[in-house]
């Protein structure tokens, strides 16, 4: 199973920065006996080594080679790999530049490397043979990708509706989308994903987001579901989301202190100097 992590991004919203906001120290985790800085990233890759990953291609600007350097090779049982998206043209094109690579019997995990969300083994849940969407209640939806799914007009409070269900259609960044469910990672088939990248070539790489191609996906007969398993999400793409992050750490989904997160084994051959920070 493949992870895809777009992170060609600039950050903008949390510059300036000395390094790619993907490396943004956020929490610690355990390095051996030693308490050591933890790359926003690393929570992303270790919830896709969770959920049935074992290679996870990385999407990276030519500037961004400190990617590179900080992950190497491997991360715990995933091995890694990197492809360049030249320019940063949207969010579609960043995730099909892996198309090389993905089979189409494999399976996909697609997530945001600049967010930390809990249950951190919620992608295992989702199954393999439909697009599916994990997704998270948050305050303020219209900020957000939300997905409005078939129960989603059911007066019946959503805590008592089932976990998944069809998706309609997803309000990117929309005011009052109608629901306050957005997604924060997806799976599916290797041929959904190559599906999709035929589509979005199709309607001249037009679609920036990835919500407005599955919109069209669904209006020609596609088939998406989403599933309301996790309980907090993240983006700390700004200085407000780093602090919401940081309090997110304190305490984690399972009773343990997340500041010890991620649980699994750091990057192999890893070119970064956590004891005092340099490169």
């Amino acid at each position: 199973m493949w992870g895809v992590i777009p992170a060609a991004g600039k950050g903008t919203r949390i510059q300036p920065l000395a390094f790619s906001k993907e490396l943004l120290p956020v929490g610690s985790r355990l390095g051996g006996t030693v308490q050591r800085p933890c790359a926003v990233s690393e929570y992303l890759v270790e919830r896709m080594i969770l959920g049935g990953a074992d290679k996870v291609c990385f999407v990276i600007a030519p500037g961004k080679s400190d990617i590179m350097e900080y992950y190497g090779e491997g991360y715990s049982s995933a091995t890694i790999a990197y492809v360049v998206q030249r320019n940063a043209v949207g969010l579609c094109d960043a995730i099909f530049r892996a198309h090389p690579l993905i089979a189409r019997d494999e399976s996909v995990l697609v997530g945001l490397p600049d967010t930390v969300w809990f249950p951190k083994d919620a992608l295992r849940d989702l199954p393999e043979d439909v697009l599916s969407f994990l997704l998270f209640p948050v305050a303020q939806p219209q900020f957000f990708d939300a997905v409005l799914l078939e129960d989603d007009s059911d007066s019946a409070p959503a805590i008592q509706r089932p976990a998944s269900a069809r998706v309609l259609q997803i309000k990117v960044k929309q005011p009052d989308p109608g629901t306050n469910w957005i997604w924060g990672a997806f799976k599916m088939p290797g041929s959904v994903f190559h599906e999709l990248r035929a589509l979005w070539l199709g309607r001249d790489r037009a679609d920036e987001y990835i919500g407005t191609l599955i919109n069209a996906y669904l209006a020609a007969g596609g088939e998406a579901r989403g599933f309301r398993l996790g309980h907090s999400y993240v983006d700390v793409g700004t200085l407000q989301g780093y602090r919401s992050a940081m309090g997110l750490l304190t305490t984690a989904d399972d009773g343990e202190s997340a500041m010890h997160e991620p649980a699994i084994t750091p990057p192999v051959h890893s070119t970064f100097t956590v004891e005092d920070g340099s490169r």
